[in-house]
């Protein structure tokens, strides 16, 4: 009796914790290296976010833009982002894809963890200190990605869209949304 018990709670926290991790399946769309605004990344050059920082690429690899909202005072208020990189990579068997405006100090924006034609996107915490990652807890609203392919490699080019809502705390929101491409390391 005991072991059964032991196996079912085993079950039932494993169960909690894979609906915690919001796993979605991404859509697949191989035309989307020819899509007008992934074409306009490549005429623009990559950002540079901060004096010292080393660019990596040539061109721009994110048009995105994030649109917080929140309370204040009891009005809508919104302030916008549109300054972000792209940057993925192999963790083990996971594609990490990071879409940030980190800036030598701080960052804003999401860690997209693509494995198994699945993913999940975390929130980078705005509030980490330097050479420091931290994720905040959120809950999402709705979450779109789109992706040029379901198998990726080391050194392929990978070129996506991202439709991200979710809900920081009771009175603020957050809207991420737009095109990246780059080379995974």
């Amino acid at each position: 009796m005991r072991l059964f018990l032991f196996f079912a709670i085993l079950l039932l926290t494993a169960l909690n914790c894979q609906k915690k991790q919001n796993f979605e399946t991404f859509l697949v769309n191989r035309n989307l290296p020819s899509h007008d605004s992934i074409q306009l990344l490549s005429k623009y050059p990559e950002q540079k976010l901060y004096n010292s920082e080393v660019v990596e690429n040539n061109t721009r690899t994110a048009f995105i833009t994030q649109v917080a909202s929140f309370l204040d005072n009891h009005s809508q208020r919104n302030i916008s982002f549109d300054d972000y990189k792209c940057k993925a990579l192999y963790k083990n068997d996971t594609l990490e894809i990071w879409l940030n405006n980190y800036n030598g100090y701080f960052g804003n924006g999401v860690l997209v963890q693509v494995f198994n034609d699945h993913f999940r996107i975390r929130d980078i915490n705005p509030k980490a200190l330097k050479n420091e990652v931290k994720f905040i807890e959120t809950h999402a609203l709705n979450q779109k990605l789109i992706l040029n392919g379901s198998k990726f490699n080391k050194n392929d080019s990978i070129y996506g869209f991202i439709d991200y809502k979710c809900s920081i705390d009771p009175l603020v929101d957050k809207h991420f949304k737009g095109y990246f491409k780059t080379l995974i390391q």
